[in-house]
């Protein structure tokens, strides 16, 4: 069969959609013919977003919301389904990272990252479920490799997405007889986004991460985005409940080398 990359007449949402892979997820199911809305907590950034889709001659709407207040993504994606109608794809994709050691890390610090990532994507799916195609609907969560690869100044994040990928799998189980896949996207690192420069915030850092990359390069949000659109393709209709690595082959070995950098920088900083 042929693979149907034609989104027409298909509502999109992307969920912290206005910046990084986010962004190049919603551009893409743009430029694929889709109406597109997103959100994040920046109502500049969200305005900015939607003009931008507009110009790739999209049908586009936006809210500003943070997916820590669930009544904040209900009363948004209540207005959503009111002018796009039912969801046939929907992107949980809001995150949070910084570097720090276990004993570095204030309780504050590691709740903020475990309520962005974990109870944020629990707000997202269920506050979306009322409007989600039913059969049809495809999910995607964005994931992140500290989910399976334990690494050393991330234990907040590890901890944070590793009940991400269990949210999917769980809710693949659960809404799965009704129609609704549901999928969790790795990505490996993405050239360009504020999550890399985080984990890797010198020259010396980003190269290593390129060159533990097995491709040797780092990837763009066009190959996160090119994922979306075939995990939410008819292509796609007998997968769900799966965590696919888009990473160059990063999870192989790579990732695990620059978290060792990562943990000798944060130990001469303590110092």
């Amino acid at each position: 069969m042929a693979i149907n990359i034609d989104f027409s007449g298909k509502t999109v949402v992307v969920v912290g959609g206005t910046s990084g892979i986010n962004r190049g997820i919603a551009e893409l199911f743009a430029k694929h013919g889709a109406k597109v809305a997103v959100a994040s907590r920046d109502q500049a950034k969200v305005d900015d977003t939607v003009k931008a889709l507009q110009a790739l001659g999209a049908e586009a709407m936006g809210f500003a919301a943070d997916v820590r207040q669930q009544d904040a993504i209900k009363e948004g994606l209540q207005k959503v389904f009111e002018a796009f109608g039912q969801f046939d794809v929907l992107v949980s994709g809001a995150a949070g990272n910084f570097p720090a050691l276990a004993n570095g890390m204030s309780a504050n610090g590691f709740k903020s990252v475990i309520d962005i990532d974990l109870l944020g994507t629990f707000h997202v799916m269920q506050s979306a479920y009322p409007h989600l195609k039913k059969p049809g609907a495809s999910i995607i969560n964005i994931s992140a490799p500290q989910a399976f690869l334990p690494m050393a100044a991330q234990a907040h994040v590890c901890s944070a997405k590793a009940g991400v990928d269990m949210i999917t799998r769980c809710l693949a189980l659960e809404w799965g007889e009704e129609g609704i896949r549901i999928n969790s996207i790795v990505p490996g690192p993405i050239e360009g986004t504020e999550g890399m420069k985080r984990l890797a915030p010198t020259d010396e850092l980003m190269e290593l991460a390129k060159q533990s990359v097995p491709l040797k390069r780092l990837g763009l949000p066009e190959d996160i985005g090119n994922a979306a659109l075939f995990l939410s393709s008819d292509a796609a209709s007998y997968i769900s409940g799966t965590v696919i690595p888009v990473d160059g082959g990063w999870a192989l070995g790579g990732a695990s080398s620059l978290s060792n950098q990562l943990t000798e920088m944060m130990k001469q900083f303590l110092k």
